[in-house]
């Protein structure tokens, strides 16, 4: 298997160096255990609990556990035994001394809620995706500035929804493993293991078909009552379950933009699976080109943006520290993507065409009725080249945000 180089390395060490506790959070097998055992030093233990006996003795003698495995030291899946957190807290408040404990977590909805409690001023908590394109092609992993946007290589469309519909899946891409093999095991222990153990969802095979439902609706305004009919549930059980995707980071809700002076705006979010891969497998796409020439080829690569640009910000060891937003009103108007920062709103649409029109952006002028800058903004899309649509917008390829 070929090792990529992760771009969050070196907010993991400068976090071990300003922060008592370390934890990276992130969805199953994106190389949270991989990064850290790369990183760490000879002295530094591991352990992990997936194992059930040291889960045990984790969770029945804690006091035990933690004299035998000392820091420095790595624990996996520490959701697994969050009994844990208030003796970390009481090992780093009296050696204060940063770096000693590097944990790691697949299962935000269980977890965060004992870190906030125990560890609050102690813990650098990063978020840890599946492979960004830039980290699959060895590149600079960079923010995407839309007060300076830069020409990038060229990307094709063919190659794009290869991209797409492959996703970053670590060992799925750096390996020969079937795909139907790779997606099935993830699959069945994402539900088995983590869901079934840790929020005691009873009807597995309806998990399943809300998995799905919510994977055919990527790119698309959240609607509990369509999820909850495609599943055969109820709209409060829907609620549930897709807080524990997005507490997994299996998904990604875009929230809305609203203010007084926008009164039609919905206060609806959108959903956006992570990983493309594991979207088009769950949603039946049996290659990139019946993928890319479909009805939702649009959706997907929406969603490839929105995903990519919330890797980014994650990896990026940036000073820029904005907020991702998109617009919809009751009367369909919509933006895809508003960048919100320094009091400036930069909208972007996003779509899947290589001849940029002026009517795609026409919705951009519902802006200037807040009481906020409106910046530079554009149509992100397969343009080969950066071209001026107006004097303040401009037609993007998508490389160009990667």
């Amino acid at each position: 298997m070929k090792m990529i180089e992760r771009a969050i390395a070196e907010r993991i060490k400068k976090y071990s160096k300003f922060k008592r506790v370390v934890l990276v959070t992130g969805s199953r097998q994106v190389g949270k255990t991989t990064l850290l055992k790369e990183l760490k030093e000879k002295e530094r233990n591991y352990v992990s609990l997936d194992d059930l006996n040291l889960r045990a003795l984790a969770n029945e003698d804690p006091k035990l556990f933690m004299e035998t495995y000392t820091p420095p030291i790595i624990i996996d899946e520490i959701q697994y035994a969050p009994c844990l957190l208030s003796y970390i807290k009481l090992d780093v408040d009296e050696k204060n001394k940063n770096g000693d404990y590097w944990l790691t977590g697949s299962q935000k909805f269980q977890l965060m809620k004992g870190v906030s409690e125990s560890l609050a001023g102690r813990v650098g908590i990063l978020e840890m995706s599946s492979l960004s394109y830039a980290e699959k092609h060895k590149l600079k992993t960079t923010l995407f500035d839309p007060r300076k946007i830069e020409k990038k290589d060229k990307i094709s469309p063919n190659h794009l929804f290869e991209e797409i519909f492959k996703g970053g899946m670590p060992e799925y891409y750096t390996t020969n493993i079937e795909r139907k093999m790779f997606f099935d095991d993830y699959i069945r222990t994402y539900i088995e293991r983590d869901v079934r153990e840790l929020t005691q969802v009873g009807n597995i095979l309806s998990f399943h078909k809300f998995l799905i439902s919510v994977a055919s609706r990527t790119g698309e305004v959240l609607n509990y009552n369509s999820l909850a009919e495609d599943a055969g549930i109820d709209e409060k059980t829907a609620k549930n379950w897709l807080s524990i995707l997005v507490n997994s980071d299996l998904v990604y809700l875009l929230e809305p933009y609203f203010s007084s002076e926008l009164k039609r705006a919905t206060k609806t979010p959108k959903i956006y699976f992570m990983d493309t891969g594991l979207c088009s497998y769950l949603c039946g796409w049996e290659n990139s080109t019946t993928l890319m020439n479909s009805s939702v080829s649009g959706h997907y690569l929406e969603t490839f943006v929105i995903s990519e640009l919330v890797k980014n910000k994650n990896n990026a060891d940036s000073n820029l520290n904005y907020n991702l937003y998109y617009y919809r009103d009751k009367d369909g108007k919509e933006i895809d993507l508003i960048i919100s920062f320094n009091n400036t709103l930069y909208p972007f649409e996003i779509k899947k065409t290589a001849t940029p029109d002026k009517s795609m952006i026409k919705h951009f002028n519902i802006l200037n009725n807040t009481k906020k800058e409106i910046g530079n903004g554009g149509l992100i899309c397969l343009c080969p080249d950066i071209i001026p649509i107006d004097e303040a917008n401009k037609a993007i390829p998508i490389s160009s945000i990667l």
